[in-house]
């Protein structure tokens, strides 16, 4: 798998920050997990692989793909 940035709006390198797989246009979303309890009871059809991170919306009406 090869990724490519698309953007970042953090400072010094910390997330979030987000990437596209090349090979399929998929993206990947790096970011703060979320972890608390009361969050995580809300989500539905959880997967044990999965895990949630909070990104801002301002990363993705920034730098996500519009198609």
């Amino acid at each position: 798998m090869t990724l490519r940035l698309l953007g970042t709006t953090s400072d010094n390198g910390n997330c979030p920050t987000l990437y596209e797989v090349e090979e399929t246009g998929d993206i990947v979303v790096q970011g703060d997990k979320l972890l608390d309890p009361e969050h995580l009871a809300q989500l539905r059809d959880v997967k044990d692989s999965e895990t949630f991170v909070v990104i801002p919306r301002e990363l993705l009406t920034r730098f996500a793909p519009k198609e």
